[in-house]
């Protein structure tokens, strides 16, 4: 009972009350998102709006925005755990308007497409992968611009390129796709991480509980798809021609962005589509495929060394 009597003597002292009002809004007015909203709309807002509304600036500093105070949606330090706090001027009242932040975005579509696709993984390091967690060396620093580019510029239905990343094992290409799935979280861009040699047995699976079309469908639709590690399955004529040649044609025809990783070049992809698992050579289907992929994804090599150890 004690601290609450000591907080009701406080806020009944008048200097007391005025010395922390002041302090409050020294730290609310120094704040760079409120300098620059205020600036913005300078011709609107008066000294009378800022005191009226200063409890509302005050819940916006002290809350994470862009995920910039939590590690994971577990860990959010907001009201609304995986919403973030918005700024805007309703009439002569500054409010606040909270929006999914980039992990909730990100959690929210992983769950949506996890119930349909199991092949569909993120590890946890992926899942805190940014371009600022990038090494930016030599090897990797084409590849790190492109992305940035693609990020800067990605709009729904314009016509964009992905990456064919590819690269001896461990340097990292999978946490590349990471970095470009939060990126498109940050943005509300809805995308899908896929590991290619799963996902051919679950989809070979898929025929027996009817679910193959679903599944092929999601795979097609989603606006960026990430397709890790092609080139690792055992192919075969119908996963080549039905399954993968189906998913590269209506992206390509869509422009839907598609990502690859691969420790293949694109020559050596080509050779890899080239032969069935029964050894049937079919060189003509192969650059069919190789068209479609060419036409999605930029060829970009990464080198370094194998950070597994």
């Amino acid at each position: 009972m004690k601290p609450i009597q000591d907080s009701l003597r406080r806020l009944s002292n008048p200097s007391d009350f005025q010395q922390r009002y002041e302090k409050i809004k020294h730290e609310v007015l120094n704040h760079t998102d409120i300098r620059d909203f205020i600036n913005s709309h300078q011709d609107q807002i008066t000294s009378d709006m800022i005191n009226r509304n200063l409890v509302k600036l005050y819940e916006y500093i002290n809350q994470s925005k862009e995920c910039n105070k939590c590690e994971s949606l577990e860990t959010c330090k907001n009201m609304l755990q995986g919403y973030h706090p918005q700024l805007e001027l309703k009439g002569s009242t500054i409010d606040l308007r909270y929006e999914r932040c980039p992990i909730k975005v990100m959690h929210d579509e992983r769950i949506k497409y996890k119930s349909l696709i199991k092949s569909m993984y993120i590890p946890k390091d992926i899942l805190e992968a940014s371009l600022e967690s990038l090494e930016f060396d030599e090897g990797r620093s084409d590849a790190i611009l492109l992305i940035q580019e693609f990020l800067d510029n990605y709009e729904p239905g314009k016509r964009m390129q992905g990456l064919y990343l590819h690269g001896s094992f461990g340097i990292g290409k999978t946490y590349f796709l990471g970095a470009v799935a939060n990126g498109l979280a940050r943005k509300k861009v809805a995308s899908m991480l896929v590991y290619v040699p799963e996902f051919i047995r679950e989809i070979k699976g898929s025929m027996q509980d009817q679910s193959l079309n679903s599944k092929i469908d999601a795979v097609k639709e989603v606006p960026v798809l990430m397709l890790d590690d092609i080139g690792a399955e055992a192919m075969s004529s119908w996963v080549r021609d039905e399954i993968l040649g189906s998913i590269l044609q209506y992206r390509m025809l869509e422009n839907l962005p598609t990502f690859f990783t691969s420790n293949f070049d694109f020559k050596g992809l080509e050779h890899h589509l080239t032969y069935t698992q029964r050894g049937e050579e079919e060189k003509m289907k192969a650059l069919r495929i190789m068209e479609r992929i060419r036409y999605l994804a930029k060829p970009v090599e990464l080198t370094g060394k194998n950070r597994r150890y």
